[in-house]
């Protein structure tokens, strides 16, 4: 049985047409009817089709000739590397889909260093070889020189036309091993958890790669690391829908529904097993470490425990997805979460207004600093209410990163440009082929995600330039906690922490946008950013005009003098007693910016 499966993933750069790939695979095996077939098939959610990307890793099991063909479709966007990172784990090989239009991109690059780590084979595929612009010799090319690999070996593919997709499934069977692993019917079970949802009726659905073992409809489970237990109700495989089985045996990816109501104790890189003690559990997964930080709050105070549901919701589904709650005077009840990028925060956003019905608050996204202080304690935060007074800092780092950027030559001097505007060291310039260019920079991680970096460089680059990133180091900085003041008072909940150098810049920013969408007041309101005690930034907020000599007709000007200094008193008077309420839809119109 293990000799004739076979588990692999595609992996590439976003939009060099893994999902149409995989569309390819499930007609030519008939895993699902011509009549029902559609594009993107595996793409499940909606938003996946709508933006043409895929969000979620998905595995579908195919039978072909007389194998059995285990395929996960991976994400090709940086931020959902986690996603692939985790497919990697369960299978024996990957097929690299590189884009004939394109060549090799930033993120082939980095999905290919990962399953070299994993010691994975790597069937070479150059796609799109029917478009008028595809470079089919120089894409060849470029990938003989990354895997160092013959040529002939690559194999030449149109998904969308269907050309040559059998020599795919053929390479697959002929160069990717079997699944390594003993099958016993006695001996305990060791499966993987690499992913998981929810189901109100049957608890958690934990998708697993068996190791070791098998596991049948029924059998009591325990989860190791949790110290979870409970009882497969029901296994089975993915095809691409849920389609139960008798048993699940080693060396296949199915799913078992675990019976486990707490999300919570179901996490992905748990093992599972059938035997109460004694069991080692399998390698699982480094926890995925968010890189962007923002606060979400429910436009609607009262929707807040609708808010908890569905955070929790998503997170049994990205592991990645990291919240707590928060709460701020003006804005209420809320929540911070950790991203592993600007791409993953609006996508989580999309999917709890969508599959939740909320309307949302996002704060602006900030990164991770580490404080050193006076009692030689170090803190980690990434929000102004955790900074402590001046006086305790004794230094303070942020994490740098490395970036790494192919674009073509016509557009290296607009992304040279770019990144000369932002804080960076570069590395090094290296050709990929004749009209490729490599660049290799280190730079804080905030300038990265705090500046939009992504969305910059393919607007540079009309999109033919692309990148990505891995966290190097904690690095000295220098920071400032911007603090805003109305009418003398410290609002918490609109400072900032920005480094020195951007800090007049943001407070000016904050109290020109507090003028726009605070109301006038009675009197004149002093709108101020501040470092410390200095003032570093200052807008006024006009008092709203009433005309206390509208009712006088002619008469003695001494009279209207009298009225006006009384009016000129009370806003005075006013202003010195001085508290104003401040409506939380300001709050809300400055923080979502």
């Amino acid at each position: 049985m293990q000799s004739k499966i076979r588990n692999f993933v595609i992996f590439a750069h976003i939009d060099h047409g893994k999902s149409t790939l995989a569309d390819r695979f499930l007609e030519l095996t008939g895993t699902v009817e011509k009549r029902k077939m559609h594009a993107q098939y595996l793409d499940l959610m909606e938003l996946e089709r709508e933006r043409g990307i895929t969000i979620k890793m998905q595995p579908v099991r195919m039978q072909y000739k007389d194998y059995i063909i285990n395929l996960i479709d991976t994400p090709g966007h940086v931020d959902f590397t986690y996603e692939v990172s985790r497919s990697l784990l369960a299978v024996e090989g990957a097929v690299l889909l590189v884009d004939a239009t394109k060549g090799i991109q930033a993120q082939t690059v980095g999905n290919l260093d990962l399953a070299k780590q994993e010691k994975l084979v790597v069937i070479p595929v150059i796609n799109k070889i029917d478009s008028p612009q595809a470079r089919v010799e120089e894409t060849e090319r470029e990938i003989s020189d990354l895997l160092g690999v013959n040529p002939a070996e690559i194999i030449r593919i149109s998904a969308k036309e269907g050309t040559n997709i059998e020599q795919v499934l053929e390479a697959v069977i002929k160069e990717i091993p079997p699944p390594a692993g003993g099958l016993t019917t006695t001996g305990p079970l060791r499966a993987l958890i690499f992913d998981s949802k929810y189901d109100s009726y049957k608890g958690v659905l934990a998708y697993a790669r068996v190791f070791e073992g098998q596991v049948k409809r029924g059998d009591k489970i325990y989860l190791i690391q949790s110290g979870a237990k409970g009882e497969a109700k029901e296994v089975g495989i993915f095809n691409p829908d849920l389609a139960p089985q008798e048993m699940l045996s080693a060396g296949e990816i199915g799913y078992i529904a675990t019976g486990v109501k707490d999300s919570v104790k179901v996490r992905v890189g748990d093992t599972i097993t059938n035997a109460p003690a004694g069991v080692a559990p399998l390698p699982g997964y480094k926890e995925p470490q968010p890189k962007v930080f923002l606060s979400i709050y429910p436009e609607n105070s009262d929707d807040f425990d609708l808010l908890k549901i569905g955070l929790e919701k998503l997170k049994l589904n990205d592991a990645s997805l990291d919240f707590k709650p928060e709460l701020k005077e003006g804005l209420g009840r809320g929540f911070q979460c950790g991203f592993l990028g600007l791409l993953h925060v609006e996508i989580i956003a999309e999917r709890l207004r969508r599959e939740f019905d909320l309307s949302l608050v996002l704060s602006t996204p900030s990164v991770l600093y580490k404080l050193a202080t006076t009692d030689k304690k170090e803190m980690l935060i990434h929000t102004s209410a955790d900074w402590p007074d001046p006086g305790r800092i004794v230094s303070a780092k942020e994490l740098w990163s490395k970036l790494e950027v192919l674009t073509p030559v016509g557009y290296l001097g607009a992304v040279l440009e770019l990144l000369k505007g932002i804080e960076a060291k570069q590395q090094k310039t290296d050709y990929i082929g004749a009209d490729k260019v490599q660049l290799v920079y280190e730079m804080p991680l905030r300038e990265i995600i705090t500046k939009n970096l992504y969305d910059k460089l393919k607007t540079v680059s009309q999109g033919f330039a692309s990148m990505s990133y891995a966290v190097l180091d904690w690095r000295e900085a220098k920071l400032a906690k911007v603090d805003i003041l109305i009418l003398g008072r410290k609002e918490e909940a609109l400072s900032r922490i920005v480094p020195e150098s951007e800090a007049y810049k943001e407070g000016k920013r904050i109290v020109e946008k507090l003028k726009d969408v605070l109301p006038p007041q009675l009197f004149s309101v002093p709108l101020q950013a501040a470092i410390g005690g200095k003032i570093i930034a200052r807008e006024t907020l006009r008092s709203k005009g009433k005309d206390v000599i509208a009712p006088l007709y002619g008469g003695d000007y001494t009279r209207k003098k009298k009225l006006l200094e009384k009016q000129k008193k009370g806003k005075k008077e006013l202003k010195e007693r001085g508290k104003i309420k401040i409506p939380s839809r300001v709050f809300l119109e400055v923080f979502r910016t």
